[in-house]
């Protein structure tokens, strides 16, 4: 059937299962699409949680990014699943006690004031198109490597399938599509590995084989050390040593962490099951089921390192493996030949490279590298629009809810009916398709970079927000709006100076105490955090009762029952 037939008919099977869930689970009510009407269960929302936030950063660009950065490439895996952990035990059940929808709604409540809601809708909205850019950019790269569209028409069929389940199903259609997409992704990483695992280690277990000894077909060594000397050879540093400084591994780890911890589409997940228990119990499955793809990657990375290295480097163009003209034509493999020698040199020094590869296309291009079944490919061009689709869909609520909800329901039309507010949030979900979709035909960068940024500006303004919501009762309305807006402020100019308007500066010897755009995100934080205590010490504290409300948020019911007061 070859590699066509196979990615229409699992990716056809894939979307007509995505449309089906959305139409059988269509929201009713604005409870059903903001918060699927609370009541999924844990596991589900475990598979949702994990499907939402594995987003094709994740399933597509992270591999990629160990792949070609070695050890420095870590700072990914530690920063998004430390991240994960912070949301779970410091941030998911207090939010979740509270109860409300969105993370505009929690500001706005902690922080009496409209105007300190309307500051946190545009943050997540800014943050969220940020996060949707990179996924419609993934949708676009899938679609132009395996069904022979343009990356522009990919993105614009990504945004056709998106917006009939985000706007037909809110919340309620996107948890149960989320709950297939995650089926659809883990088998679609996992297979693959696991192939190619027992082709180059010997081991079907690709973490153990990670850490063990190749097959005497590439050279019988350990792993890494096979990768090291290969690396040497063509003049980079080896695989497993670091290049970048402590400093900004620290800080883009950091803005990774407090940057999951801050993403209003994963916070939202808590609010769809019944209480807070079942939200930590859906924490523990989420963690259990994203364990399962973060423990494969860096062995999915090496695999594809090892095996890209040995079927291009050094050898002749003319003999190329068909991988390489295949992604020829999406313009993410490019060949110059500058000596003239017809011969592929890949090395460090950039005068004399001349093979060009996109970070992107390593996970993807995998399956094709390694010579495995025609299937296995289709399969994974399906796992990797699932992941890009199932973030992108609750990326989406987010900025439909946040304009519904929080902007025209509770600060400027406040007397609308539910009817009209279900209108208005599948009319902002439509016209946030709309614009997410130029921004993956127009992306800021690659896929893992765009949302290593849009995690930065969340770190840098809701983080400390939530936080100081939960845990500090002093922290006022005035300390919580200027945190924010010299947080996001100060990030966002930093990331556009060097990327957009000064990229020729965009080096270590011009950083702020050698901190890049990509971790400059933990900085803002500083900032945020300092400037909303001190403001907040200078001016009156909370009411009594947002006081009240806080230590209630933090205090089990029940507790302190005993004392006399």
């Amino acid at each position: 059937m070859g590699i066509q037939g196979w990615t229409f008919l699992i990716v056809g099977l894939s979307f007509a299962l995505y449309i089906g869930i959305a139409i059988w689970s269509r929201a009713g009510s604005t409870k059903e699409f903001y918060v699927a009407g609370g009541g999924v269960s844990s596991l589900a929302n475990g598979m949702a949680t994990a499907a939402d936030w594995m987003s094709a950063a994740s399933f597509i660009s992270m591999a990629g990014l160990i792949s070609f950065m070695g050890r420095d490439g870590a700072q990914y895996l530690m920063g998004w699943t430390g991240g994960y952990v912070m949301l779970a035990l410091l941030l998911a059940p207090y939010l979740r006690k509270f109860g409300k929808f969105t993370v505009p709604d929690f500001i706005g409540d902690r922080y009496y004031s409209q105007t300190a809601r309307i500051v946190a809708v545009v943050c997540a909205i800014f943050v969220s198109f940020t996060y949707v850019a990179g996924q419609m950019r993934g949708v676009g790269v899938v679609f132009s490597r395996f069904l022979g569209l343009s990356i522009e028409m990919g993105v614009v069929v990504g945004m056709i399938i998106v917006l009939i389940y985000a706007v037909l199903g809110g919340m309620k259609g996107i948890t149960y599509t989320q709950v297939a997409q995650y089926c659809v992704l883990i088998f679609a990483y996992l297979v693959p590995a696991i192939f190619i695992s027992i082709l180059v280690t010997g081991n079907p277990i690709p973490q153990i084989g990670f850490g063990g000894s190749t097959t005497e077909a590439y050279g019988g060594q350990y792993l890494l050390d096979k990768l090291d000397g290969l690396h040497e050879q063509l003049g980079f540093a080896a695989y497993t040593a670091g290049t970048k400084s402590t400093i900004d591994i620290f800080f883009i780890t950091f803005a990774l962490m407090a940057g999951t911890a801050g993403l209003p589409h994963v916070i939202v997940r808590f609010f769809t099951v019944p209480g807070v228990r079942d939200a930590r119990k859906s924490v523990g499955y989420a963690l259990v089921f994203i364990t399962i793809l973060y423990t494969t990657a860096p062995a999915v990375a090496a695999f594809a390192r090892v095996n890209m290295i040995e079927t291009i480097a050094g050898k002749p163009y003319a003999d190329a493996p068909a991988w390489v003209s295949n992604w020829e034509k999406t313009g993410l493999f490019k060949f110059e030949d500058k000596n003239g020698d017809g011969v592929m040199n890949y090395v460090a020094d950039k005068g004399a490279n001349e093979v060009t590869i996109d970070r992107d296309i390593m996970v993807l291009a995998n399956p094709e590298i390694a010579n495995l079944p025609d299937w296995v490919i289709g399969l994974v061009a399906a796992g990797g629009l699932a992941a890009a689709l199932s973030t992108a869909a609750g990326l989406l609520l987010v900025i439909s809810t946040a304009v519904s909800h929080d902007l025209l329901k509770r600060a400027i039309m406040p007397n609308i009916s539910e009817k009209q507010e279900l209108l208005y949030a599948r009319i902002a979900a439509t016209v946030a398709v709309v614009i997410a979709g130029y921004f993956g035909i127009n992306p800021p960068g690659f896929v893992a970079q765009v949302v290593a940024f849009a995690f930065g500006l969340a770190c840098s303004s809701f983080f400390p927000a939530i936080f100081l919501g939960i845990f500090d009762k002093r922290t006022n309305m005035q300390g919580a709006i200027s945190g924010m807006l010299v947080g996001i402020a100060f990030t966002a100019a930093y990331i556009i100076y060097f990327k957009f308007v000064n990229p020729e500066m965009n080096n270590a010897d011009h950083w702020l105490f050698g901190v890049s755009p990509e971790g400059i995100g933990t900085l803002g934080m500083i900032l945020n955090f300092a400037v909303t205590l001190i403001v907040s010490r200078l001016t009156p504290p909370p009411p009594a009762d947002v006081q009240q409300m806080v230590e209630d948020i933090r205090v089990p019911r029940g507790a302190g029952a005993a004392h006399v007061h």
